[in-house]
């Protein structure tokens, strides 16, 4: 999918969207409503289900969200799709992300 995709039907709540960097990427920047699940200790039987909200996976630049989605249809979880670029493709695409200001600590929650 497209990030304007996700984003899409993200704000509809017609997906979960799972982010599968690991928690030092999560924190500096991520997507609002998007849950951590790394990649480097990923299980798909620990995925939410959720019949009527089907999964898309999510990483930097599309390479992790791949194999988790591969991963995770081999378990036969309920998957939609994996986002094409990453978060670097969500935001070139204009879409906010949920960032942590360096100076303050304060979170920049534009979502």
């Amino acid at each position: 999918m497209t990030p304007k995709e996700v984003a899409a039907a993200l704000s509809s709540g017609e997906i979960v969207l799972i982010d599968v960097r690991e928690p030092i990427e999560y924190a500096a920047e991520r997507i609002h409503g998007a849950l951590l699940y790394p990649l480097s200790t990923f299980d798909p039987a620990e995925l939410p289900r959720d019949e009527k909200r089907p999964i898309v996976f999510q990483c930097g630049s599309g390479k992790r969200s791949e194999t988790a989605f591969n991963a995770a249809a081999k378990a036969g979880v309920p998957l939609r799709a994996h986002m094409r670029g990453g978060i670097g493709a969500w935001k070139a695409a204009g879409l906010p992300v949920v960032t942590i200001d360096p100076v303050s600590g304060l979170v920049r929650d534009p979502g």
